[in-house]
């Protein structure tokens, strides 16, 4: 029986190209906000002031640590520490999991106080504020969606660590999968200030 094809450089050369729409994705959306915040930087602020600063710096203490067991994961991995690798993976997930809740918490605040995209509320506030909101929910959402299938990848990945399909002499998927948990988090390291902390 002949062995499995593996080509691990043509694997890691697809997820940085991957990796690469991704940034066009979210760095448009950076341009865009750029755009309409300097047009609208008073009304962008007041809008900032009503986000829930504290679970944004929560969330962001959160993704960092789920970025730190994830990098750690895969030194397990290579040392041959199957068990401490899933345990760290399984981590990741719960940090996603965490984030996504927090978010939940403050998104229900904010559609609590009549705060959404095409609310009557919006509709009667300065033009730049529901601006404002609308690219915090569209941004913020598919973040969040990037967030719940990175955990996804995480959970996967723990489960081909525990089977042995990840392990020191094959870890690309791993590598892989950490690199698109990091990403999500490089994201959110700019979604925050720009999102939360205007002056």
């Amino acid at each position: 029986m002949s062995e499995e094809h593996r080509d691990d450089t043509a694997a890691r050369l697809g997820m940085w190209l991957f990796l690469f729409t991704e940034i066009l994705l979210f760095g448009g959306l950076f341009v865009l906000y750029s755009v309409y915040e300097s047009d609208y930087a008073e009304a962008f602020s007041a809008g900032s002031h009503h986000l829930n600063l504290v679970l944004g710096t929560i969330n962001t203490a959160i993704l960092l640590t789920g970025s730190f067991c994830v990098a750690c994961s895969l030194s397990a991995v290579r040392y041959g520490k199957r068990r401490l690798a899933v345990g760290l993976l399984w981590g990741g997930v719960a940090t996603g999991a965490i984030f996504l809740f927090n978010k939940y918490l403050e998104w229900s605040a904010e559609i609590g106080r009549g705060v959404y995209p095409g609310s009557p509320q919006l509709a009667h506030v300065e033009r730049g504020e529901a601006i404002f909101y609308s690219l915090y929910y569209v941004t913020l959402g598919l973040h969040g969606l990037h967030v719940l299938i990175g955990s996804t990848v995480l959970a996967t990945m723990a489960v081909w660590v525990q089977k042995g399909k990840v392990n020191p002499e094959r870890f690309v998927a791993l590598e892989n999968g950490g690199l698109y948990w990091h990403l999500v988090d490089i994201v959110w390291i700019f979604i925050f200030p720009l999102y939360y902390l205007l002056l």
